[in-house]
């Protein structure tokens, strides 16, 4: 396990799960760097992601409210782990990922290779009206960081025995969806002055 670093013991057995591998010699031997694994585990799971991506660009059609283009996004990350059964390990590993700023590029490069995910994205965006360029940047940013984290934790809640505040996956991705809506409609602020002048 040379090389692993700061990832430690647990978090690249956990890798290992994530890309399908159970044993953590053959990670090593499989993948050689963590760049190697980030990119096969990113690909092990993409093509059920994008299966059901299409599936849910289809029934929204040329929809014009946000909730179908927001379930285009959410639905299909949860509808693929709920497939995967417990414990599973790829939502945590995608979170962690994206913390190390290198990995995270890879995950990102990744994500752009998905022609249904930009579809998604594109008819969200037709759906925002006039929402200024700089807060449709910000909001996207919370949006991802909530999906990848909400995932997370239920992940992990549903590996070590602990409640959710949700049954299943689908209810995670009614919460999700009800909550992505309320931040992408919220109303945008204007910077206070400083000190009530």
């Amino acid at each position: 396990m040379a090389g692993v670093g700061r990832w430690g013991a647990c978090r690249w057995r956990g890798s290992g799960e994530a890309a399908g591998q159970g044993n953590n010699a053959a990670v090593g031997y499989h993948f050689g760097t963590k760049v190697d694994l980030v990119r096969a585990v990113a690909r092990r799971h993409a093509g059920h992601i994008e299966a059901l991506r299409e599936r849910a660009l289809a029934a929204a059609g040329d929809s014009t409210d946000v909730r179908d283009w927001v379930d285009c996004l959410v639905r299909p990350v949860t509808e693929h782990l709920a497939s995967l059964g417990s414990p599973t390990w790829y939502a945590r590993f995608c979170a962690q990922v994206m913390t190390d700023p290198a990995l995270h590029e890879i995950m990102v490069e990744e994500s752009l290779a998905s022609p249904a995910l930009r579809e998604a994205v594109e008819g969200l965006n037709r759906t925002l009206g006039e929402l200024p360029p700089e807060v449709r940047a910000e909001r996207g940013q919370m949006v991802r960081l909530l999906i990848l984290h909400t995932c997370a934790e239920r992940e992990r809640a549903l590996a070590e025995g602990t409640p959710t505040p949700r049954a299943t996956w689908d209810e995670v991705a009614t919460g999700l969806a009800d909550a992505i809506v309320g931040l992408w409609l919220a109303p945008v602020g204007t910077a206070r002055r400083a000190a009530n002048r």
